[in-house]
């Protein structure tokens, strides 16, 4: 299978990282489209500086598990839902043609760039096939089947479904290791280290359902709707 993650700043990717290391240890194809650039995340490098670092420490945590990265470059906290980025959107997922695409939960994340980055992916999703809508990339084989991941720290989220990935935890603590420029801003922000912060949150959702680690996932409900035959591992 062909697995599409959008990650709306660089390192929210981390959120469903473990699912994607399992994806990709199976032998799946897997992609992570870094949608904006992260400019405003901080507190030290100008704008311009810290998109440069971000977009390295993107790529670095892809890597990692062998991923293929798409970078958009949307400004960071400014992400709206107009015809030319919803374009943007349908070539960047025709260009990798996805069987699963993961994004973030739409109706119940708390960030502006993660709402739009789910609507995004929600409006285009059935354009994906259509000839009459051109990119540069043809048309998808088929229309990819949507999951949303966890929102941080599980706020406002209700899970369906939950994906043990306790085996794949170094694997996710090294992709997040390569977000160095953010391990002074949690600390900074949070008083928590970026490690402990997504510790906690993989080990809270791995008691929920029985295992050291877990990530969680919805399923948003469509028409036309593909049957879920091999759905999240």
């Amino acid at each position: 299978m062909r697995v599409m993650a959008f990650s709306p700043h660089p390192d929210d990717e981390i959120n469903c990282a473990g699912t994607l290391a399992k994806y990709a240890d199976q032998g799946h194809e897997v992609a992570i489209v870094f949608v904006t650039n992260g400019e405003v995340g901080s507190a030290t490098m100008d704008k311009v500086q810290t998109a440069k670092v971000r977009k390295a420490e993107a790529f670095a945590s892809a890597a990692v598990i062998n991923a293929r990265c798409f970078w958009m470059g949307f400004q960071d906290e400014f992400l709206y839902t107009g015809e030319s980025v919803r374009l943007e959107i349908l070539e960047v997922i025709r260009k990798f043609d996805p069987d699963i695409i993961i994004c973030p939960d739409k109706d119940n994340d708390y960030h502006p760039d993660h709402i739009s980055t789910g609507q995004l992916v929600w409006d285009v999703r059935v354009m994906t096939t259509v000839p009459n809508i051109p990119t540069l990339s043809p048309p998808c084989t088929k229309i990819p089947v949507i999951y949303y991941m966890d929102t941080v720290m599980g706020i406002n989220f209700v899970p369906e479904i939950y994906v043990d990935v306790s085996k794949y935890w170094e694997a996710k603590a090294k992709m997040l290791a390569c977000h160095v420029s953010q391990q002074g801003w949690m600390l900074d922000q949070y008083d928590v280290t970026h490690e402990e912060f997504v510790r906690v949150h993989s080990m809270f959702r791995g008691l929920q359902t029985g295992c050291r680690h877990a990530e969680a996932f919805r399923a948003p409900k469509f028409f036309p709707e593909r049957t879920r035959n091999e759905g999240l591992l």
